[in-house]
């Protein structure tokens, strides 16, 4: 699949939502989601509008890692809701 182009940080925050991931501060133009599904785990997001492909990847890879699923998988099921 290939990761889509224009999806900013807000379209991001709310499709992990789905996941259980929950801003939880800001600091400037980042911003930490937590989830305690299957642990406590955090990750940042800049407040970016579109977020570049790399970082983008990079979200989605500790996200799926944190969920023990293929990266590329998950990548899929998130971006057809």
């Amino acid at each position: 699949m290939r990761i889509p182009r224009d999806t900013g940080a807000g379209e991001l925050i709310s499709l992990l939502r789905h996941y259980g991931y929950e801003p939880t501060r800001q600091t400037g133009s980042h911003i930490c989601l937590t989830t305690a599904t299957n642990g406590e785990h955090h990750i940042t997001i800049p407040r970016h509008k579109p977020l570049r492909v790399g970082t983008l990847q990079a979200i989605l890879k500790d996200v799926a890692a944190h969920l023990n699923i293929d990266w590329q998988d998950f990548a899929e099921q998130l971006f057809k809701h």
